[in-house]
């Protein structure tokens, strides 16, 4: 506990300088900017971005990233109140509540509220990141081929059970994201798989160029068919209703509390931000005394979804740091950018790169108190920016989707990867299939693959190592029992199913 409290003293001389408060705020006001344009979403934003840090130094490049991350959880937020329009997929739930207020001339309360409960749930989920980390760091030097595979295993069998969408369309997304992680050379045997005799290919393909296309141009794509109408309301806050909202936020310390535990629950798990705000609503509609009043205007149903939203965002760094599993989209891509940086996601990480690490944490800290207040004083010229009209905002993500993806290896074909995947991604989402998997599957997919080969050499080709000491036999068991659960739902699903009809029938012949 105190060497956490010695090395987050340490993060803060890390990050307490001019240059990384400064990289805090923009980062900040940029992912406020990506939240609040539709089509755009932190996922694309923080893609869109990495390529501009491979010049920078790793810890201020992941300040830059994580900031525009809570930034980006922040204007969706606004775009969900003001419009209508979540501006994020996790903030989807805010629009329930959060926009009949406004239209109920309420916009500075509902707004409050969402700042607030999101400032105090991100808060949750960094104080549970510093009070864990050092109980990661413990298990470091006890990792070796077996433990990551089964670690690896474990993040692909939680998505499936966990991942909120159909466990079998999980399955191909993961399956999918293999295939399109082995193009290229073996890192093992030196071979070529899946290049299909394209001289392009033989480098493989870049997950940024496919999280660009999967999260911008099929965004895009989506935006552009559902013909968005931007319908406003006042968006000038008043300071005195301000005060009196916060001074109204006690009374749901319950809720938040509830949509903490929840979020950092879904964090660390695979569940997400967007999972998190969903299940954090539908609780609270279930146990709040106003449950009739949810979809009207009612204050805890902003502030449930908007807790959990932000403490999963923000808890679901841990695992990613840890153990190499990214617990969101976000994340994922972010799991990425270390890599490419020179850094291994894992618990090695707390021990060789100390100060990366902890100046991550402490930045989150800082950032998530930047981001509160600069989200309510930004939150009327962000409500202009939305006034134009969306025929001139594409184009520019479009652009900047564009430069990114050239910018990865200066090659004119990742364009056409790009497009390619942007039609995917939009397909993807059309079909209901989750696209996180996919990200996942591509980023540590190679990492997984090289763990288990290591793993068959040292036992000889026994998969009994994979239960040869506790460690690793809880963490493959585990992973066994998340991919059987669908399984099991599902036949439960059917034995209730077939009693109630049968219990109907019995009633109906008396």
């Amino acid at each position: 506990m105190f060497d956490n409290l010695d090395a987050l003293v340490h993060g803060f001389g890390v990050v307490l300088t001019f240059h990384h408060v400064a990289i805090i705020m923009g980062g900040v006001l940029l992912g406020i900017l990506v939240g609040v344009l539709p089509g755009l979403g932190a996922p694309n934003g923080v893609t869109l971005l990495l390529p501009l840090t491979f010049s920078m130094d790793p810890v201020s490049a992941i300040i830059l990233l994580t900031s525009l991350y809570w930034g980006a959880l922040f204007g969706g937020s606004t775009t969900s109140i003001l419009f209508n329009i979540p501006g994020e997929p996790s903030s989807v739930a805010t629009t329930f509540d959060g926009y009949p207020m406004a239209r109920n001339g309420r916009a500075t309360e509902a707004l409050t509220y969402a700042f607030l409960s999101a400032g105090f749930g991100a808060l949750v989920g960094v104080v549970v990141i510093t009070l864990l980390s050092g109980f990661v760091t413990s298990f470091a030097l006890r990792f070796g081929p077996p433990e990551y595979f089964a670690v690896y295993l474990l993040a692909f069998a939680s998505f499936i059970a966990f991942g909120g969408g159909a466990p079998l369309k999980t399955l191909v997304s993961i399956c999918l994201g293999f295939g399109f992680g082995m193009v290229g050379m073996d890192t093992v045997s030196g071979s070529m798989r899946l290049n299909f005799d394209i001289p392009a290919l033989i480098k493989g393909i870049s997950f940024l160029v496919v999280v660009i296309g999967l999260f911008g141009i099929g965004e895009l794509l989506l935006t552009l068919e559902e013909g968005l109408e931007f319908k406003s309301v006042r968006a000038k806050l008043n300071p005195v209703e301000i005060l009196r909202a916060a001074t109204r936020m006690p009374r749901y310390f319950l809720a938040m509390l509830r949509g903490s535990a929840i979020g950092v629950w879904m964090g660390i798990t695979p569940g997400g931000p967007t999972a998190a705000s969903f299940m954090s609503y539908g609780i609270a509609r279930k146990v709040s005394r106003r449950r009739d009043n949810f979809g009207k205007g009612e204050p805890e149903g902003v502030i449930a979804p908007e807790t959990a939203d932000h403490s999963a965002g923000t808890a679901a760094m841990l695992p990613m740091l840890a153990l190499g599993i990214p617990g969101s989209a976000t994340s994922a891509v972010m799991l990425g950018g270390l890599m490419i940086w020179g850094l291994n996601p894992g618990p090695m990480l707390f021990v060789e790169q100390k100060d990366f690490v902890w100046g991550m944490i402490a930045s989150m800290y800082l950032g998530n108190v930047i981001g509160v207040v600069l989200v309510l004083a930004t939150v009327p010229f962000f409500a202009a920016l939305l006034s134009v009209p969306f025929t001139i905002i594409g184009p520019i993500i479009v652009t900047v989707c564009l430069a990114g993806a050239y910018t990865v290896a200066s090659s004119a074909f990742d364009l056409w990867i790009m497009l390619a995947f942007g039609v995917a991604g939009y397909v993807m989402k059309k079909l209901d299939y989750p696209i996180a998997p996919l990200v996942l599957a591509m980023v540590i997919g190679d990492k997984a693959e090289d763990a288990f080969r290591q793993s068959m050499l040292l036992s000889q080709g026994s998969l009994g190592i994979l239960w040869s000491n506790p460690l690793v036999g809880t963490i493959s068991t585990i992973a066994i029992l998340f991919l059987l659960w669908p399984l099991a739902a599902a036949f439960l699903g059917w034995r209730r199913a077939g009693k109630s009809a049968l219990a109907a029938g019995s009633g109906s012949q008396a």
